[in-house]
């Protein structure tokens, strides 16, 4: 196994298991290495430290162990093992109102680049790194051992998130299929008791945002009586629980036409009716800016990542700064926003102070009555806060 030797004084942070070396800690790397290799982290005095994938970036190493079980045969196995026992710790999975959950989430399950994510018994996995896409079999191996016959499928959907390189076939495609599995690429799924329709071959992510499922839940129990408007609505998770919640009416927005469809289905789907659910294909923007004010008294803001890496952040801040007065000058008196930033890059603080900005430039009185975010089968480790991704806030404006 090829050795990577750091700088002197450069392993303070694995040494607090923090999953990252970075390419300027690196001070020799003895032997031929390939992007994806398993790589040896050692100190400058040569004391083994931790095993990992070794990539070409800023980040030269994302961490697999420390403790060298990386190199074991079981080790896919085991973690996912470790993931699933964690998501039934927190009563997650299997639950018969809910049977769409995330099984692994990066560094959150000691997995740096991997995300698996369960719809019925169907996995659909993302490798961000070449080190999870060169091992995509062991792990598609690794889930059948764990789930055994209740594992429909395993589905590799890793094109538009593993790094281009060349000698990687990044085509999407199915790595297992159970005998008798119909590969129709979606399926119903429950979440809280709700129906949703997934395509995960052709839809956005892995098919469907579960990172969202407690915040949807928040918003049905508040959706009673109002009238609720659905930006930037993807396959329609939160119109679904405002319906099923008692709204009068929704509305829901997004540019995709296939999402569009998507939300009639699932509403659809629900048995809800027709007459309280309007849909939109356009952008979420140009159609609040349109929209009557005090039409809505129950917004949910929540866009696409405005910022994907640090050098975008001003201009993402910005972006959240005229979304958000948008929506506060719009809503009705004594309405509630639901609103969110799933950028990583953007700190609870930066995003609380673009809330407070948008809130100081309409000039009404908005109070913050809750804080969002992801759900516990989108864990931190302790040791990786980079992890904790999506925030939220819900406002009340007078």
């Amino acid at each position: 196994m090829t050795r990577l030797y750091l700088k002197r004084g450069r392993e303070e942070s694995l040494l607090r298991f923090h999953p990252w070396v970075f390419s300027g800690a690196v001070a020799d790397i003895a032997g031929n290495v390939a992007e994806g290799d398993l790589v040896e982290v050692c100190s400058a005095a040569g004391e083994p430290l931790a095993l990992g994938h070794y990539q070409i970036g800023s980040i030269a190493v994302r961490v697999l162990s420390f403790d060298g079980s990386a190199a074991q045969p079981d080790f896919f196995r085991d973690r996912l093992q470790a993931a699933l026992e964690v998501r039934r710790a927190a009563g997650i999975a299997p639950e018969a109102l809910t049977n769409c959950y995330r099984l692994c989430h990066g560094e959150g399950d000691g997995l740096p680049g991997l995300i698996v994510d369960v719809y019925d018994g169907v996995c659909v996995i993302q490798c961000h790194s070449v080190g999870m896409f060169r091992a995509k079999d062991r792990i598609a191996k690794a889930l059948q051992e764990i789930y055994g016959d209740a594992l429909k499928a395993v589905y590799d959907k890793s094109s538009g998130t593993a790094p281009f390189k060349a000698g990687l076939e990044l085509i999407d495609g199915y790595l297992y299929r159970a005998p008798g599995f119909n590969a129709a690429g979606e399926t119903v799924v429950r979440e809280n008791g709700h129906a949703f329709y997934v395509d995960w071959e052709s839809g956005q992510k892995t098919g469907f945002f579960l990172d969202q499922r407690d915040n949807r839940k928040a918003v049905g129990e508040l959706a009673k009586g109002r009238k609720v408007l659905n930006l930037f609505c993807y396959t329609g998770g939160f119109s679904v629980y405002a319906l099923a919640g008692g709204a009068e009416k929704v509305c829901s927005v997004d540019s995709s036409r296939r999402a569009v469809d998507m939300v009639e289905r699932n509403v659809n789907l629900g048995g809800f009716d027709p007459g309280k659910h309007t849909s939109v294909c356009g952008d979420a923007i140009e159609y609040l800016k349109n929209v009557e004010e005090d039409a809505y008294d129950l917004m949910i803001v929540d866009p696409p990542a405005f910022a994907k890496y640090r050098g975008v952040l001003s201009n993402a801040l910005r972006a959240y700064q005229r979304l958000n007065a948008a929506a506060i000058a719009k809503v009705a008196p004594g309405g509630l926003i639901f609103t969110f930033s799933c950028s990583q890059v953007v700190d609870k603080i930066s995003f609380a102070e673009a809330i407070f900005s948008a809130a100081a430039q309409v000039g009404r009185s908005v109070r913050i009555l809750d804080r969002f975010n992801q759900p516990a089968d989108h864990p931190v480790s302790i040791y990786h806060p980079e992890g904790e991704y999506l925030k939220g806030l819900l406002l009340y404006v007078e």
